[in-house]
């Protein structure tokens, strides 16, 4: 719901300000149209549902996965396309995976939406019209990251403001998670955010030169300063930094590699993720579930908290790294069952983070 446009209409209207507060409680609760809002004067509901679309997005259609993952396709008022996913777990916990661009403007070699064109930044009622999708059709959801399409810290104005209101929906702050490549000014301003949000960093390689192969942003943000930024952060918030890893054979998954990363990071401010790459159209391949646990248990021995990543909904390229619009270089939507992607956070379409949201709490 475009809530600045409702504000708008409402004050056109001459109706109080206090109505904005009542729709929104209703949208957030998990309505689905301004008609079942019984506290709202049926002639007001009536002349919404004629000026106030209920939604910034249209869904063009979800695939389900045999694991309970759900993964929706939208499309913004100007066509571009959106993609979020839902995960269900076993305790109950709903979790969402949200898009703060269409497409990505970072180009991370292993990552699927970084091998799409970028659209634009979405609004912060597009993000949060995302999670109200899955409120109104899934029911209660309590975790969110930021980890599907595009990189968050380039908008970040519009995710705070999302981030604001997704407490409203079930999602509290410390229940959340932002993700970033290492874009440094917006690591700053989370960190002066009062919001208790977590920071996860997308890092992929401990080598600068690799770094710089794999996500040319490094070569903007170096990722010695990245790594000065989340120290900065921690200080702040005394909270740890995520550290994502995607796991690629004969690239980035050698002992020799295990203990560089290990030896760069501080064990006090950061846990690590490692992540399994899933299938994309790259020259990547996927590292061997015996290389990526050696690869743990290096950096186990060195002092690091690490954790395998448990991937989700991969069957309908819903896992990490495989959320993008394949067909939107031809300026139309994804099928949603091609695509295909690895890599982690922020910039790189993530979605399956089953360790992560289990670190955020349940």
């Amino acid at each position: 719901m475009d809530l600045k446009l409702l504000e708008r209409t409402l004050a056109e209207l001459g109706e109080p300000a206090y109505r904005a507060g009542q729709v929104w409680r209703w949208a957030a609760r998990g309505a689905d149209r301004f008609g079942s809002m019984t506290d709202v004067p049926a002639a007001l509901r009536d002349a919404l549902e004629q000026t106030v679309p209920f939604s910034t997005l249209a869904l063009e259609r979800e695939a389900r996965a045999r694991d309970g993952t759900v993964k929706a396709l939208f499309l913004t008022g100007d066509g571009k396309p959106v993609e979020a996913v839902l995960m269900r777990y076993r305790d109950g916990r709903r979790s969402l995976c949200l898009s703060s661009q269409s497409g990505c403007p970072l180009t991370c070699s292993f990552c699927a939406t970084g091998q799409m064109s970028f659209g634009r930044n979405l609004t912060a009622s597009e993000i949060l019209d995302q999670a109200l999708h899955f409120r109104r059709h899934a029911g209660a959801v309590d975790h969110a990251v930021f980890m599907g399409m595009g990189e968050p810290m380039m908008n970040l104005d519009a995710v705070l403001g999302a981030c604001s209101l997704l407490p409203d929906v079930g999602v509290a702050n410390r229940r959340t998670a932002i993700s970033t490549v290492g874009w440094i000014p917006g690591i700053e301003r989370l960190t002066e955010s009062p919001m208790p949000i977590r920071l996860a960093f997308s890092l992929h390689a401990a080598d600068e030169a690799l770094r710089s192969e794999l996500m040319p942003v490094n070569d903007r943000y170096p990722l010695a300063d990245v790594l000065a930024a989340c120290e900065r952060h921690y200080e702040r918030k005394r909270r740890r930094v995520f550290v994502e890893y995607v796991m690629l054979a004969g690239v980035n998954d050698s002992h020799a590699q295990a203990v560089q990363l290990a030896r760069l990071l501080d064990p006090r401010v950061y846990k690590v993720n490692l992540i399994p790459f899933n299938p994309t159209r790259s020259r990547f391949d996927a590292s061997s579930p015996k290389a990526i646990e050696a690869f743990r248990r290096v950096l186990s021995r060195e002092g690091i908290s690490a954790t395998v990543r448990l991937t989700r909904g991969r069957e309908i390229d819903a896992a990490c790294g495989q959320l993008a619009a394949r067909s939107s270089r031809r300026g139309q939507p994804s099928p949603l069952g091609g695509g295909g992607g690895g890599g982690g956070g922020g910039s790189t379409a993530t979605v399956a983070w089953a360790t992560l949201l289990d670190r955020l709490g349940s």
